[in-house]
């Protein structure tokens, strides 16, 4: 019953009412106020002259359509990059940092290591003096001749 008076107010706004859809309406006072109400609403627009419109009125209209559209789809795309881009930026900024700075403390604690181990190094074995570093040279192209055996010795042992 609720769907009766829209369809008789879409009516309304169309055409004139028939004898037998008024008195249909008779039956229904507070519709008949309102589709009266409707109908002389309707009267009245209809006695409204059509106002003048240029000749290119729908290319304009579509025009501003497409407008609108077009700022809608930036605008879109702009929520997208704030959206989607600038936090994916930002956690692949942030993890660039920190595997900088955990390479950093790595290398750091590398020449800590290597220090140390130079200090321990260096403790451990006493530096030569003088008298010992003299005959290096000497000692040196010894040990790079070949060996040759000793006759005399192993005579000797025999």
């Amino acid at each position: 019953m609720k769907d009766k008076p829209l369809s008789i107010r879409e009516v309304v706004w169309r055409r004139r009412l028939t004898e037998a859809e008024l008195g249909e309406l008779q039956t229904q006072p507070k519709a008949q106020t309102e589709l009266e109400l409707e109908s002389r609403l309707s009267e009245v627009l209809a006695r409204v002259p059509d106002a003048p419109v240029p000749s290119n009125f729908t290319a304009r209209v579509l025009q501003a359509i497409e407008r609108e559209e077009a700022h809608a789809t930036q605008k879109r795309s702009w929520m997208w990059y704030w959206r989607v881009l600038v936090p994916r930026v930002a956690v692949a900024a942030a993890v660039v940092g920190f595997a900088g700075l955990a390479y950093q403390r790595h290398e750091i604690n590398q020449r800590v290591q290597l220090a140390h181990s130079l200090a321990l190094f260096a403790g451990a074995q006493p530096v030569p003096n003088e008298e010992e570093l003299k005959n290096f040279d000497a000692i040196q192209r010894m040990s790079q001749a070949t060996p040759h055996a000793d006759n005399e010795l192993l005579a000797l042992f025999q």
